[in-house]
């Protein structure tokens, strides 16, 4: 995801505690900063706060909502206003702009999580907070996976790589999508962390759980 906040200590506690999370967080702390990512990385989601150094957030969500800024990839990017702003008119502005969600500040932190939970739910899975996949339960809430009943011990990474593959069992994930989905715009793209990650969630899924379709990427393979 990626997060427009000017406020360096506000924008950098987020970026914290949403990694902790398991997310992938990129953060701009400019308008042209902003547009300048969403044109280059496929995010998911943006926290976008209103009053910026250069411009305001209701002019990049309409920018992004009427295609004057293209993004890459073929989904849309969900929208959570993020600002002290909390008159009426602004809300119903932002929600006008094509905002998907609306939060004021101060906020707690469970809060957001809970509203981005329920964003990223949208169009994937039905609406449900749980992934089902054979055998395999993964609970977003609550951050955990279990295989038959018993507990996986996941790493963040682990969790993250899951949960992408399991909102698409039997399609053809490359690691250039995992990497884009799942690590921030630091990670290197020519280093072998996400096959290393996926070797060893494989390892603790069991063999035969993750399929690797060679030059194309990766597979989580359903049960008959």
């Amino acid at each position: 995801m990626l997060v427009v906040e000017d406020e360096e200590d506000l924008a950098e506690g987020l970026r914290v505690g949403l990694s902790r999370g398991g997310y992938a967080v990129d953060v701009a702390g400019t308008c042209a900063r902003a547009g300048d990512l969403l044109a280059v990385n496929e995010y998911d989601l943006m926290l976008l706060d209103i009053n910026l150094p250069d411009g305001d957030g209701f002019a990049l969500c309409r920018a992004l909502r009427d295609g004057s800024l293209v993004t890459p990839g073929d989904n849309d990017v969900r929208v959570l206003m993020l600002t002290a702003r909390g008159r009426v008119d602004d809300r119903v502005r932002g929600l006008d702009e094509g905002a998907d969600d609306y939060l004021v500040k101060p906020f707690a932190l469970a809060e957001l999580q809970a509203r981005i939970r329920a964003l990223l739910r949208r169009d994937t899975n039905g609406g449900s907070a749980v992934l089902r996949v054979g055998d395999l339960v993964l609970d977003q809430p609550r951050h955990t996976a279990t295989r038959a009943g018993t507990r996986l011990p996941l790493t963040p990474k682990e969790f993250g790589v899951l949960e992408y593959l399991m909102l698409r069992p039997e399609h053809v994930v490359s690691s250039e999508e995992l990497l884009e989905h799942v690590w921030d715009a630091n990670a290197d793209p020519f280093t072998q962390t996400v096959r290393v990650t996926v070797g060893t969630l494989r390892r603790k899924l069991g063999e035969g759980s993750i399929e690797t379709v060679v030059g194309r990427g990766y597979r989580l393979r359903v049960p008959a």
